[in-house]
């Protein structure tokens, strides 16, 4: 058993990074645990250009300028996972996949993770032709025919940035209009190399040691097979709550209950970022969240 922290942030995505700078300030002792790496689903971004202050800068790099100003301000920060949290009252005993640590409050800002299409092939062809991240692994596809599915933001953003090096790229969408923002859907009409296939599902993925081919089948119930050599699944998120059910009330969709000022049904718990209900997930709501969620944070911690 370590030391007792102030506040112990799990996920360092923008969310958990921003209460980490705002709780150093403070001079709280912080400590952040994070399974992954820092900067959360926005590391896979190539060109930001919503956030104020910002007219162009990747995610990564945005990423790892809150990074470095959280660990500049004293913020440390292991790579463990975080199994369990006990609530002993007054003290929280976070439990990872290493060890254990006590903390006055914790601020669970553990984002969301890629919904799948549940099929088969999905899981053993990852990494061998599917993919959840265009921007990661689509120079693996130069000149190469690849599929893109979903009708977000996220899913054409992908397309557009995967036309300007596949030969081609179809882009399946379960219904008869895209829910992504004008300009992009623009943006995506005016690429002459991106086929669109409205009103149907990926319903078969084909291959042996890699990926082969997709069937889509149309809302009318008929089948096509396209040859491709990539397929990048942009469908949505599924947010990490479910290690915490004991400590936050969630919604049908497992994000968690909580007002804007970060409380949950345990005191001393806080959520922050993409896993809150609620009605905008931006960038700026994440750093938002953080900021309001360590806020909070302090203020209980004072009051004890």
């Amino acid at each position: 058993m370590n030391d007792i922290y102030d506040v112990i942030v799990v996920g360092a995505g923008v969310a958990g990074l921003t209460s980490s700078i705002y709780l150093r300030r403070a001079e709280k002792k912080v400590l952040m645990l994070e399974k992954m790496a820092y900067g959360g689903q926005i590391i896979n971004t190539l060109d930001i250009e919503n956030y104020p202050s910002e007219e162009h800068i990747s995610g990564f790099d945005l990423a790892t300028k809150i990074y470095n100003q959280a660990k500049n301000l004293g913020a440390e920060i292991k790579y463990q996972e975080v199994i369990e949290i006990k609530d002993n009252g007054d003290y929280k005993e976070v439990v990872t996949n290493k060890e254990s640590y006590m903390a006055k409050a914790v601020i669970l800002a553990v984002g969301s993770k890629n919904r799948t299409l549940d099929i088969d092939n999905e899981t053993s062809l990852l990494g061998k032709g599917i993919s959840y991240c265009a921007t990661c692994d689509g120079h693996f596809y130069k000149d190469k025919i690849v599929a893109v599915v979903g009708g977000g933001n996220t899913a054409l953003e992908d397309a557009i940035y995967l036309s300007n090096i596949a030969k081609e790229v179809y882009v399946i969408h379960r219904r008869d209009e895209f829910r992504a923002d004008v300009k992009t859907v623009g943006l995506l009409n005016s690429k002459t190399n991106i086929k669109t296939i409205y009103n149907s599902n990926v319903t078969k993925i084909n291959g042996d040691e890699r990926l082969e081919s997709i069937e889509v089948t149309n809302k009318d119930g008929d089948k096509r097979v396209i040859e491709v050599s990539g397929l990048f699944i942009a469908i949505g998120r599924i947010p990490e709550n479910k290690n915490f059910e004991s400590l936050i009330e969630l919604d049908e969709s497992g994000y968690a209950e909580a007002g804007e000022d970060c409380h949950t049904k345990t005191l001393g718990v806080f959520v922050a970022g993409d896993n809150r209900k609620k009605s905008l997930r931006q960038l700026t709501t994440a750093v938002s969240d953080g900021a309001v969620a360590a806020t909070e944070a302090i203020k209980y911690i004072n009051n004890l």
